[in-house]
């Protein structure tokens, strides 16, 4: 099946080059960069190692993620049928992917969520407020939408025709928990993979400022009741 990775990134010329070369080349058909208005060699390190480099000009991690999307169903000649959410700044293992989209291969999972919670972490790799806003969420999910996940992590692989069908719309930070409220109310097929998880190379824009925390858990917390 055709995999394509898409990875939002935000001034991480120190990382994005790393996370691209460890993608597994003979299961991953082409890596998009989206440079979500970086202000470094972002594009430079990515295109390195061999991906095809978007240009987003408005800050915001959902608006990266739909840059990508849209570059699917508009700039790629290719067919795609299985998409890869990344991060760039190296805190995931690339390789991990190839568990990732089994379930999807065998036609037993419409969406699979990469479990931080589940798997390994990195000592320091998530902050308090972190794992307590996944926890906080997930079970505000698990309340209103009757599925347990443990993750909100932005290491996830879907399949492509059903991410369309999900009519992705947040621009900022609650696009993972858009994705996952709404494959819940579609009836998607979702299960939960163990990923590992390091600390990131670099300095984390979001939970590494305490507005970037609070934003984003406020942001998080109300597109669960949006849906409901």
């Amino acid at each position: 099946m055709k995999v394509v990775v898409i990875i939002p990134a935000f001034n991480e010329e120190n990382a994005v080059g790393k996370v691209v070369a460890e993608i597994p080349k003979r299961l991953v058909d082409e890596v998009v960069v989206v440079n979500n208005n970086s202000t470094d060699k972002t594009s430079e390190a990515a295109e390195s190692e061999g991906a095809t480099v978007l240009f987003e000009s408005t800050k915001g991690y959902g608006r990266a993620c739909l840059k990508g999307i849209d570059y699917l169903k508009n700039g790629r000649t290719k067919p795609t049928e299985i998409v890869v959410f990344l991060d760039a700044d190296y805190s995931d293992y690339p390789k991990q992917m190839i568990e990732m989209v089994k379930p999807i291969q065998d036609n037993k999972a419409d969406m699979v969520i990469g479990s931080r919670a589940l798997g390994k972490r990195e000592g320091g790799s998530m902050t308090v407020p972190q794992v307590f806003g996944n926890w906080l969420a997930t079970s505000l999910m698990h309340l209103f939408y009757g599925h347990k996940f443990t993750d909100l992590g932005p290491f996830r692989a879907i399949r492509y025709s059903s991410l369309l069908e999900l009519e992705m719309q947040d621009q900022t930070y609650g696009w993972t928990v858009e994705m996952q409220v709404k494959a819940l109310k579609q009836k998607l097929r979702c299960q939960e993979m163990p990923v590992d998880y390091r600390n990131r190379i670099g300095f984390s824009k979001i939970s590494g400022t305490m507005k970037g925390t609070v934003l984003a858990g406020y942001k998080i917390i109300t597109t669960i009741f949006k849906y409901l």
